[in-house]
C-alpha cells in the first residue's frame, strides 16, 4: 500500500459502519456488472437498501457506487437513443417486475396518471420525470425525448 495515503482507510471512511459497508461487499462486490444476471442481483441490492428508512454513511456509499455501476451497464448494454418516455417506463417496471400501484406509491405519482404515462395518453411533466429518476435511481434523461 502506497505510503502517502493518509487518513483514506475504511476504518477513517466509516469508523463503527465499517462493518456495515465490508458486510455489502461480501453479499455484492463493487465492480463491472457483466451480464444481465448480474443486473438483476445488482438491482435487487439496491431495491433492497432504498426500501431502508435511512441509510448510514456506508450504506448511501455503497449504494451510490453500485447506481454507478448499474448505469454504466445499462448504457453500453442497453440503448436508449429514441426510446419514448412512456416505453422506458415500461421497460424499468418490467425489469424491476412492479406493478402500477407499486410504481404510483413508490414514486407519489396517482395510479390513473401512470397508467395514462404507460399508454401513451399523457406525457410526463418535469415533476414526474424527476420523481420516476428518483424511484428508478436512473438519471432524469432516459425518460426525456432525444435531440436531433
Amino acid at each position: 500500500m502506497p505510503k502517502n495515503i493518509r487518513g483514506r482507510g475504511i476504518t477513517a471512511a466509516y469508523g463503527r459502519q465499517k462493518d456495515r459497508y465490508l458486510e455489502l461487499i461480501q453479499e455484492f462486490p463493487l465492480r463491472r456488472i457483466q451480464n444481465d444476471d448480474e443486473l438483476a442481483d445488482a438491482i435487487h441490492v439496491i431495491d433492497s437498501l432504498i426500501d431502508l428508512d435511512k441509510l448510514t454513511k456506508a450504506e448511501d456509499d455503497y449504494l451510490d457506487i453500485l447506481s454507478n455501476l448499474v448505469y454504466e451497464f445499462e448504457k453500453e448494454h442497453i440503448p436508449m437513443g429514441n426510446t419514448p418516455a412512456h416505453e422506458m417506463l415500461a421497460y424499468f417496471m418490467e425489469l424491476k417486475e412492479l406493478t402500477q400501484a407499486q410504481v404510483s406509491k413508490g414514486a407519489g405519482i396517482a395510479v390513473s396518471t401512470v397508467s395514462e404515462l404507460l399508454s401513451g395518453k399523457r406525457k410526463l411533466t418535469r415533476g414526474q420525470i424527476e420523481k420516476l429518476a428518483k424511484f428508478f435511481h436512473t438519471s432524469p434523461a432516459v425518460f426525456l425525448p432525444a435531440v436531433g
